[in-house]
């Protein structure tokens, strides 16, 4: 905790989504960090969003504690090579799947082939998100709103219908909230909005599959730093980024996998429909 990046960050910007490798600093996902010990043994799990960010860092983690990964991503291909080697030097299987998931037929054939490959389906994280920063509410064009939306929210809704039929009780599904959908940022406010239906949303499908033993729950993660960052935010706002937490400083992706290993593991078989806030001590309430 005491010796992570603090800002100022060098003022940076990239075209959208952003390129891990173009990062300064580069952002940590546990590549030299994390030890794995078996809690996810021989589980079969499909992350969206696992290019880079946090999804790689919860990839690299659920290899290293046993699991085979299915990588979902959208044309970041370069990210997407990195995070299967990862996979794969931990001893697990990696399956690529580049894509649009906002497409519902796209998302059905994700879970479709991460089910022929691996035989069924354990863990479902939903977490590809996408965002762009607006001064004025006249700025947000009606595609850009959809679009939003159709990433963020409907996705998880098509991914999660296609992905029951091949999983078992002592499944889990965790969803990729954020701080903003309780402290909502105005300059984000299509990405906070959806953030805030993700968050209910888990609640809600928490309590509808709970009697089938799958269990729903999110992570609330604050500012993390990730190429979401400097492709979709002016670069003064990247030199100061995390600086509104109590800590003083964003979190790297390796921070936030702890909490999505111990929800697809059956040390939460009590935790339904709950939201676990990472932020750095901003109030998630």
């Amino acid at each position: 905790m005491t010796d992570r990046p603090t800002p100022p960050q060098a003022e940076q910007q990239q075209p959208m989504p952003g390129k891990t490798e173009a990062m300064n600093p580069r952002p940590d996902h546990g590549e030299h960090s994390y030890t794995g010990h078996g809690r996810l043994l021989d589980k079969r799990a499909l992350i969206t969003g696992a290019d880079s960010g946090i999804g790689r860092a919860v990839a690299l983690a659920y290899a290293r504690e046993g699991a085979d990964v299915a990588i979902s991503y959208l044309d970041e291909h370069d990210d997407a090579e990195e995070t299967k080697r990862l996979v794969e030097d931990a001893g697990r299987r990696a399956l690529l799947l580049p894509g649009d998931i906002s497409d519902p037929a796209h998302a059905r054939k994700i879970v479709a082939d991460t089910a022929d490959a691996f035989g069924r389906i354990d863990i479902l994280v939903n977490n590809a998100a996408h965002q762009a920063s607006f001064a004025k509410i006249e700025d947000i064009s009606d595609e850009e709103w959809q679009v939003t939306f159709a990433t963020n929210i409907h996705a998880m809704f098509y991914l999660v219908k296609a992905a029951l039929p091949h999983m078992k009780a002592g499944g889990s599904i965790i969803n990729t909230t954020s701080i903003n959908a309780e402290d909502p940022s105005e300059q984000l406010l299509a990405y906070a909005t959806t953030k805030g239906a993700i968050y209910n949303f888990t609640a809600g499908l928490g309590k509808m599959l709970a009697d089938r033993k799958i269990r729903v729950n999110a992570v609330a993660p604050g500012p993390v730093w990730t190429p979401l960052i400097p492709s979709t935010m002016p670069p003064e706002a990247v030199k100061s980024f995390g600086s509104n937490t109590p800590l003083g400083r964003a979190a790297q992706p390796a921070e936030l996998a702890a909490p999505y290993v111990m929800l697809a593991t059956e040390e939460a078989s009590y935790i339904i429909g709950a939201t676990i806030p990472v932020t750095g001590g901003r109030a998630f309430i």
